[in-house]
């Protein structure tokens, strides 16, 4: 099974062609970095009204959102403790809807 590994999260969405091409042809996509790897602030206004909207983190509807975008993308987020594995497992969960997703997709 082949798959196609990129840069790719909620702040880098240069490769959605990529995504959506992977989509097509039923090829999995796993985004590297899927929470900005450290290098990117994820913490814009947009995000951050989604999360109050659902009770959660950035961190998770980012995650959320990437789910949510394509059913052959995989978040592989890295994790350095159990607590923050718990938060990444508890965004399969949330469910955004088509007025968060809305909100997530404006600049």
């Amino acid at each position: 099974m082949a798959a196609v590994q990129n840069n790719f999260h909620i702040a880098h969405r240069e490769e959605t062609a990529v995504l959506d091409a992977c989509a097509a042809d039923g090829t999995a996509f796993v985004p590297f970095f899927p929470l900005g790897g450290g290098r990117t602030d994820l913490t814009d206004d947009h995000l951050v009204k989604v999360a109050d909207r659902h009770g959660a983190t950035v961190s998770q509807i980012a995650l959320a959102w990437l789910l949510a975008l394509s059913p052959v993308a995989l978040a592989i987020p890295g994790t350095g403790s159990l607590a923050h594995l718990e938060e990444n497992m508890a965004a399969r969960a949330i469910t955004l809807t088509p007025d968060d997703l809305a909100d997530l997709t404006r600049e």
